[in-house]
């Protein structure tokens, strides 16, 4: 099984809404009020549970949410074959939501500045541009997954006139800059975070989307501190702890 970490009221209007990533009343698995599975007991409500096809590893299967929160851009953007799309963050949400995005036919690029993650984005089939390097055409819609403060400065210079941009990174820093851009431009701006388990799943069993080369290392659970330093590194991939 894997299990959606916002954990809902479910009697609230935004729950009937079917917006229970929403919910005013809701805690959030490791962040906000509930447990996080470094915990010594983990317990979920049974509604945010999805079983696991048995053609998928333990491996795979932890990329669930991740994937899902990839997904949720098809759920707010439509996207059309003949859209340029520019992933920005070449972390482990810029190349999952760089797979995803691809399946709509729409040519996607990820721009990031680390030459190996980006040579995993051209196993995967993906068109890579290094940042430094990289003179950009206005794209009809650009992603920003730097998780850095200055991802969204360079994110409104890609995005065209009336694009869209598809903000995925939470940093607590407090950004500086100037927001008369994306009303000059007219640019829709899209917060997104979780998203839907099924379409996650259906692409990790079909293999729709590839997630195991993004796995820097697994450890087991007697040397967990060292699984969070390595987490820890600058470029790191997914690490695991294996119980």
């Amino acid at each position: 099984m894997v299990g959606e970490i916002n954990f809902a009221c479910g009697r609230c209007p935004a729950c009937a809404r079917g917006l229970r990533r929403h919910c005013p009343q809701r805690r959030v698995m490791g962040i906000l009020n509930a447990d996080g599975s470094f915990a010594e007991y983990v317990a979920l409500p049974t509604a945010n549970l999805h079983l696991v096809p048995d053609s998928l590893s333990d491996e795979e299967a932890v990329f669930t949410e991740p994937l899902a929160a990839a997904f949720e851009i098809l759920e707010q953007v439509h996207l059309q074959p003949a859209d340029t799309v520019v992933v920005l963050g070449d972390g482990k949400l810029g190349l999952l939501c760089a797979q995803v995005l691809r399946l709509t036919g729409a040519a996607v690029c990820v721009v990031g500045k680390h030459p190996h993650k980006l040579a995993l984005a051209q196993r995967f089939g993906l068109t890579t541009a290094l940042l430094p390097s990289w003179s950009p055409q206005p794209a009809d819609v650009v992603v920003e997954a730097t998780g850095s403060t200055s991802g969204l400065k360079l994110a409104m210079d890609m995005v065209r006139p009336r694009g869209t941009l598809v903000l995925k990174s939470t940093v607590a820093e407090p950004h500086h800059l100037a927001l008369a851009p994306l009303v000059i431009h007219e640019v829709t701006v899209v917060g997104s975070r979780c998203g839907p388990f099924p379409p996650a799943l259906r692409a990790l069993a079909q293999r729709q989307v590839i997630v195991t080369p993004l796995l820097d290392a697994i450890y087991p659970l007697a040397v967990g501190a060292d699984a969070i330093a390595h987490a820890a590194r600058p470029g790191a991939l997914k690490v695991l702890l294996r119980p």
